[in-house]
């Protein structure tokens, strides 16, 4: 399976989402690499910073931010149970061919005005990739969400009646997100991590359960 983390917007939390979601997966044994399709090179980074600290490799991390991603990707995909796909912001080139190869795309969004609806553009992308792909779905995926505030409640409940509608998981605003990126370490690897963990292996298990 192949999921495309995308979003017009930056910002949005796509590469801590890529990076977590995979790690849940690599941690209940499955094959996982993330393809880092961003020129920016943060999911590289995160992994040349782990690599530096001598930590164990949890799942591969190879960067491929090129417009042939629908012709490289499927090949990769054959050796492992997901790729993840980091897509960059505002390079529709590079984003058309993720949504290209993916199975499914998942769209971050923050509990604001401004990132509660994606974009026409993002949307436009997924309708065009349809044309090719038909059978490609989508899901906003609420991040950095503080449950307890009234406009994340709000938010949460307008994109689960939205097309695409939203995962039932979300994650919340935790800095442990980012002492994690630091150090090259995703949050179960960091002293106050557990909860952060939870949730995003809550969110591992709803896209999982798309497929039955």
């Amino acid at each position: 399976m192949i999921i495309a983390l995308v979003n017009q917007k930056g910002g949005v939390g796509k590469t801590t989402l890529a990076l977590h979601l995979a790690g849940a997966w690599a941690r209940s044994g499955q094959r996982v690499t993330v393809v880092d399709a961003d020129p920016q090179g943060s999911a590289l980074d995160w992994s040349a910073v782990r690599a530096r600290e001598g930590l164990a490799r949890r799942f591969g991390v190879v960067g491929l931010a090129r417009e042939t991603l629908h012709r490289e990707l499927p090949e990769l995909a054959r050796d492992h149970d997901l790729v993840v796909v980091d897509a960059p912001p505002r390079v529709a080139p590079l984003m058309r061919s993720a949504l290209l190869a993916a199975d499914l795309a998942l769209i971050p969004v923050q509990p604001s005005p401004f990132d509660g609806w994606a974009s026409d553009e993002m949307l436009r992308l997924i309708e065009e990739a349809r044309d090719f792909r038909p059978d490609l779905r989508a899901r906003f995926v609420l991040n950095r969400c503080g449950a307890r505030t009234l406009i994340a409640r709000d938010v949460a409940r307008s994109l689960a009646r939205s097309d695409p509608p939203a995962l039932p998981a979300q994650l919340g605003q935790r800095v442990v997100f980012a002492e994690a990126a630091r150090q090259g370490r995703l949050v179960d690897e960091r002293p106050g991590g557990a909860k952060a963990w939870r949730e995003v292996q809550a969110l591992a298990l709803a896209i999982e359960a798309l497929e039955r």
